[in-house]
């Protein structure tokens, strides 16, 4: 059962109408089921499926090819190994030609970046194969995929060769939204309560491979106990996977992440250089557009400020919560999260992840506001201040065309949220700073982003304009 995707689920059965040979590319980072909903639209017009190897030869991949091609065509002899991937390819051309004549089928490549091992020649056989019969064949449907986001951006995406403007669709796949996580679970019929969620979407974020894991019964802290901190824990080892699979030399994207991980209010290029001691270039580029591409990282341009000075966030949840107390963790067994998520660290970070998850679904916010017919931009805002001048951030902006701003304030609790007269002294204290160091002369809205919703009293009637809670997250928009 597929969860979610309608407009993804649109895009691929579209695709099976149409007239003519349709190339799709469809990327994403690694875990968010790609395979999986490729496989569950196109299960019965997929004439071939094959999927690359990770770190394999030239000679591995070819011999996995011809292996998938002989139980795709039921040859009670193995085919031949090809011998490249241009005669591969003829040798696909035979087999699927005469089954083209039944219907509008598919053929498959998943993990492609994979594929086009070094000196293998595979892009440019594909490039062939495309141009001069595939998009020839107008009931064929080929579809690309791959963890690779980057990889696929680059190389097909914005092919400049033989792919340049071939793609007729592409899909990027994100991971579920809370809406989509809540129904992805009870479709597995997990019944947790909304704040229980928002805790496991902290730790496992809407990835669905993770997602799967959850078991009936178990509470929040039970499944991070379980996944995380067992000694065969699902995701005990994921982290050091995850980036290695994605990229080369990912050690360099690792220490990125990890300078982000350690500054939640995030870094900006000049400041990731140096905290990594890299040099200032294309390579450095090159490493930030592969992780915001992937979805590891996200990045804004703070209100009122140009281009190059974007802030730098890790907005990955997993990759957030391994770097806090995951790794070097020696806690082991069942009941370590429990303990630990009643410690003043968890309630630090779970703040944290609250305005991360908050971040994410800022249509959410604009649809519990009443502003999703205004056109916005949303933005972080920070000033450093002096000795003698206290600094001011403000993690979400939201900047309106009717002549408003949104200045939002995230909190974490388990219950109703209380502005006591410090808070409400801070919060005026940024509203002013605000107002004084951007000369903005739009109306500002104190607006409480919240779990349960701020209690009534004097602080907040006087400060509080808007007020969204948990609840609104959820929306399916």
């Amino acid at each position: 059962m597929v969860v979610g995707r309608e407009t993804e689920i649109g895009i691929l059965k579209q695709a099976l109408q149409s007239t003519e040979a349709e190339l799709i590319a469809v990327y994403g980072r690694r875990r968010v089921g790609k395979t999986f909903l490729i496989h569950n639209v196109y299960a019965d017009r997929l004439l071939f499926d094959f999927s690359g190897m990770y770190n394999s030869t030239m000679r591995e991949q070819l011999e996995n090819f011809g292996n998938m091609l002989t139980s795709a065509s039921k040859a009670k002899i193995p085919l031949a190994i090809p011998f490249n991937w241009i005669q591969a390819f003829e040798v696909l051309k035979t087999y699927i030609t005469p089954l083209l004549k039944k219907q509008k089928s598919v053929i498959f490549f998943d993990e492609f970046p994979w594929i086009d091992s070094r000196k293998s020649g595979f892009l440019a056989a594909f490039e062939h194969f495309w141009n001069s019969w595939a998009s020839r064949q107008n009931n064929l449907v080929v579809v690309i995929c791959g963890s690779a986001a980057s990889w696929m951006i680059r190389k097909i995406i914005n092919n400049r060769g033989g792919l340049h403007k071939r793609i007729t669709q592409k899909i990027r796949l994100l991971p579920f939204t809370l809406n989509e996580t809540e129904a992805y679970l009870h479709s597995k019929r997990i019944n947790l309560d909304r704040y229980q969620l928002l805790q496991l979407y902290m730790v496992l974020g809407g990835i669905p491979h993770y997602l799967k894991n959850v078991k009936p019964g178990e509470s929040a802290a039970q499944v991070v106990d379980r996944l995380c901190f067992s000694k065969d824990g699902m995701l005990k080892n994921e982290f050091e996977n995850l980036y290695s699979s994605l990229f080369e030399h990912s050690e360099k994207h690792v220490a990125v992440v990890r300078a982000l991980g350690r500054k939640p209010s995030g870094l900006t290029r000049s400041e990731i250089i140096e905290a990594n001691k890299l040099t200032s270039g294309g390579a450095i580029t090159k490493l930030l557009e592969e992780l915001s591409e992937s979805g590891f990282i996200m990045s804004y341009v703070p209100f009122d400020k140009i281009s190059k000075e974007n802030i730098y966030k890790l907005s990955d949840e997993f990759s957030r919560f391994y770097l806090k107390f995951m790794e070097g963790s020696k806690a082991l067994g069942m009941g370590t999260w429990i303990k630990q998520s009643a410690t003043a660290s968890w309630k630090s970070w779970s703040g944290t992840a609250f305005e991360g998850i908050c971040l994410k679904h800022t249509a959410q916010i604009k649809k519990a506001l009443g502003i999703s017919g205004v056109y916005t931009e949303e933005s972080g805002w920070r000033y450093v201040g002096s000795k003698d001048e206290q600094g001011s951030q403000i993690d979400l902006v939201i900047d309106r065309q009717d002549f408003c701003i949104n200045i939002c304030e995230m909190k974490f609790s388990i219950a109703d949220f209380v502005i006591d007269k410090r808070y409400a002294s801070d919060l005026q204290e940024k509203l002013n700073v605000f107002r004084e160091r951007t000369k903005t002369r739009k109306a500002l809205f104190l607006t409480m982003i919240t779990t349960f919703g701020t209690r009534p009293n004097e602080y907040k009637l006087s400060l509080v304009q808007n007020e969204v809670q948990m609840d609104a997250l959820f929306e399916k928009l």
